[in-house]
């Protein structure tokens, strides 16, 4: 849009809103690409939102996920101990599993307990989320860390017991725990482009619609020129008429 074409009034908006567009009337196409350009900006920028909360719910699925990590290795640990009957006896192997029992007593704790907003994340009553973090979203699996998913509900090592069992869980669950980590990862990227998708469409709408001050100050001070101008000549013909009529009044008498 041509500045010649924007009233003084206009010039003054302009400057003091910052805006070159502050109505359709100012540029009815541009306005509307801009507004076009602020929805998607907007949806850019709450897909970030969405995807940082899937990462929230990720971290505390994992961090809970690690915690049972950690009671399994110190399931099998106490379980190679326990091979070792003949030396620890049956009074032994009886502490030996108090803690194992203890042990899982924590996974089951664990599992029934992690929650993110409510949910809970790891007993397998809601191992599924959508996460509408842009593109097609970001779908996400918990794993059910229950002691009978993982199949050592009924683990004792005081009497025959396959350690074997131990190692599967594990490594179930270290299975879930980079699943988990890759739609990390995953989210991180996505929120990255989200937010440069969203840096350049701001940049391409302040194209549009903010003011070229130097643009606007050089119309509106031509503007004023013109003004002060038209009140100069204005001034000059009404004194070459006052002076008409001064001649017109002095030769009637």
């Amino acid at each position: 849009m041509s500045v010649n074409s924007i009233s003084g009034s206009n010039y003054y908006t302009q400057l003091s809103s910052g805006n070159r567009i502050n109505s359709a009337a100012d540029d009815a196409a541009g306005s509307a690409i801009a507004e076009k350009m602020q929805s998607e900006i907007t949806e850019l920028e709450v897909s970030t939102d969405n995807a940082s909360a899937g990462q929230g719910l990720i971290n505390v699925a994992d961090g809970a996920l690690g915690n049972i990590t950690d009671a399994l290795q110190r399931i099998r640990e106490l379980s190679v101990q326990a091979g070792n009957a003949s030396i620890y006896g049956k009074e032994g192997l009886g502490m030996i599993q108090d803690e194992i029992d203890q042990l899982k007593e924590s996974i089951q704790g664990i599992a029934k307990n992690t929650e993110y907003n409510t949910m809970k994340l790891l007993d397998g009553s809601q191992s599924g989320w959508h996460i509408a973090s842009g593109g097609n979203g970001t779908d996400l699996t918990t794993p059910n860390a229950t002691l009978e998913a993982l199949g050592i509900a009924d683990y004792d090592v005081t009497g025959s017991f396959d350690i074997k069992k131990i190692d599967e869980a594990i490594s179930m669950v270290n299975k879930a725990r980079s699943a988990l980590g890759a739609k990390s990862n995953g989210l991180d990227h996505q929120m990255a482009y989200n937010e440069y998708a969203a840096l350049n469409l701001t940049a391409a709408q302040s194209n549009i619609k903010d003011t070229d001050m130097a643009e606007a100050i050089m119309g509106l001070k031509k503007e004023q020129n013109l003004q002060q101008y038209q009140m100069i000549m204005l001034k000059k013909k009404m004194e070459n008429e006052q002076a008409g009529k001064m001649k017109l009044f002095e030769g009637m008498l």
